[in-house]
């Protein structure tokens, strides 16, 4: 892939941007004639990435911007240094990382399975991108704190797992998906303890958006909707909008310790689906089996994390996310699924890799 110099994004639309045809000028690292503390964020070519550096764009405290994805932004950034490299360029994204020496890494680069790639896949990319600009920041004198993305699959769902986990709660994913967040905890934590800087983990609930390729959205907007009919237990997601604010208050009171951040209130399968007017399926034992396989054949995969979200529920304690972020997100759950149903469908299509 051809990789040009660092890009500017200063007005170009999320279209323009994506063909490469926008009005992109070539920027400089200008640290020095601006004031502020210097900030990295990785994965600005997802909906999410892109959301938190446009609200970094408007902090008073962050000076020099710069960010890092396989994919332009999905929208107009004003400040924002962009470097377009694919995640298994090891050696130019940390000479990236480095060169630009931050004082703040937001990593919000990961790949959720069934998203914009299949889970094999997507474990493959997070962990190549984790290793490589976490590891990266290791390198950088000026850096202060870390901020990564996780989430509530961390805490997985076996036989005796708490219904409600706080941050204390032991760590036993039960998916693929909550063993790849995990490493990447793993991964900023030994970082952090090597250099000597805080590290803040953000345990995102499932995060739904209108631009979002979630596969747990994709499947509540499926015609007929699988729940459980022995249990239908309840589960709690964060809107996009609502997760990227909680990543500019992480940043800047310094998070030093995991946190949850899910949205209040909670929702089953069989709610959702009559409030969108689907048609609820009930189903038990095997038959969610077969229900993932003709939800794959249909173009909507359940991985093994949704599944688990619909047949065993998925929550979690938000109380430090209030009380350490000083933050409460503006969307309720249920709130957050009833405009599910009237988003327009993500139509855009994946580059060969895709950030969620």
């Amino acid at each position: 892939m051809q990789i040009g110099p660092p890009i500017r994004t200063t007005g170009s639309d999320a279209q323009e941007a994506q063909s490469g045809t926008g009005d992109l000028s070539t920027g400089t690292s200008s640290v020095d004639r601006m004031g502020g503390r210097r900030v990295f964020v990785s994965g600005v070519g997802g909906e999410l990435g892109t959301l938190v550096a446009s609200l970094l764009e408007a902090e008073d405290w962050v000076g020099a911007l710069s960010g890092i994805d396989a994919d332009p932004p999905r929208r107009r950034l004003h400040r924002t240094e962009f470097h377009r490299i694919h995640p298994d360029e090891h050696d130019r994204i940390v000479e990236t990382v480095v060169d630009f020496d931050p004082h703040v890494l937001v990593h919000v680069g990961v790949w959720e399975p069934d998203a914009r790639a299949a889970p094999h896949a997507a474990a493959l990319l997070t962990d190549a991108a984790a290793t490589s600009i976490i590891g990266a920041a290791a390198e950088c004198p000026a850096l202060e704190h870390l901020v990564v993305r996780s989430g509530i699959e961390i805490y997985g769902r076996a036989r005796g797992a708490l219904t409600r986990p706080a941050e204390s709660a032991p760590v036993q994913p039960t998916s693929e998906w909550g063993r790849t967040v995990a490493a990447i905890e793993r991964t900023a934590a030994r970082v952090g303890q090597r250099v000597g800087v805080t590290v803040g983990a953000l345990r995102l609930a499932p995060v739904l958006g209108p631009h979002v390729p979630s596969p747990l959205g994709r499947l509540l907007r499926m015609p007929a909707v699988p729940f459980s009919v022995l249990a239908d237990p309840p589960f709690a997601v964060i809107e996009d909008r609502d997760a990227a604010r909680a990543f500019i208050a992480a940043a800047r009171v310094g998070l030093a310790e995991p946190v949850n951040v899910v949205a209040p209130g909670a929702i089953t399968a069989l709610q959702a689906a009559r409030r969108g007017r689907r048609i609820p399926v009930p189903l038990v034992g095997p038959d969610w089996r077969i229900a993932r396989t003709l939800s794959h054949l249909l173009g909507a995969p359940i991985p093994d994390h949704v599944s688990e979200t619909l047949h065993r529920g998925r929550l979690a304690d938000n109380r430090l996310m209030r009380s350490l972020l000083g933050f409460q997100p503006e969307s309720s759950t249920t709130e957050v699924i009833d405009r599910l149903y009237h988003w327009p469908s993500v139509i855009r299509q994946p580059a060969r890799v895709q950030v969620a």
